[in-house]
């Protein structure tokens, strides 16, 4: 596999432990030092972004002529924390010059839900997590087995500190979050 050769290990066509070991050391080499986001454990997120669901921490970012679309619409701006705007709008700024197809399926940012099949509020709660190409990076889908989600849109990520979930959970490679 062309990426096991980018990420440094032996290129068999297996993704397992060490292909899964390689590229998340190599994310984190992309990330800041210290990581400006909090850790993903409830308290760390609450004392970080307030309670999950309150929407004065919320901001209308603007993303016009940025390509981003919902269901075929052009998307203007989106709702998401404030401490987040900034970063996401580098990101998705990036993101317009080199994956435009992948903008072009934007799923949401911020849903006051609990994570998929748990209780626990989702980063979606809070306005911290980005979901893309949703068709092909379904949660139940293995990354890179067979979500789709390109590295390099990961590393856009990585390089402001959120979290690939494809990369370091292996799956719901359409969530990326801003956790360190």
């Amino acid at each position: 596999m062309a990426m096991q050769e980018l990420l440094g290990t032996t290129p068999d066509g297996f993704w397992g432990p060490k292909s899964i070991a390689a590229c998340q050391k190599h994310l984190r080499s992309l990330m800041p030092s210290p990581n400006p986001w909090p850790k993903p454990d409830q308290s760390s997120l609450t004392k970080f972004y307030g309670s999950p669901g309150d929407e004065s921490k919320l901001v209308n970012l603007d993303v016009s002529g940025l390509g981003i679309k919902y269901d075929g619409k052009p998307v203007r701006t989106i709702r998401c924390h404030a401490k987040v705007a900034d970063s996401l709008k580098r990101i998705l700024t990036s993101l317009s010059k080199t994956h435009p197809d992948i903008l072009a399926q934007y799923a949401g940012v911020y849903n006051n839900r609990p994570m998929r099949g748990g209780s626990l509020p989702s980063l979606h709660a809070r306005g911290a997590a980005i979901d893309l190409s949703p068709d092909t990076n379904r949660l139940t889908q293995s990354w890179p087995i067979s979500a789709t989600m390109p590295l390099e849109v990961m590393e856009a990520f990585a390089r402001e500190g959120w979290t690939p979930a494809g990369a370091f959970w292996g799956r719901d490679a359409m969530h990326m979050q801003a956790t360190s």
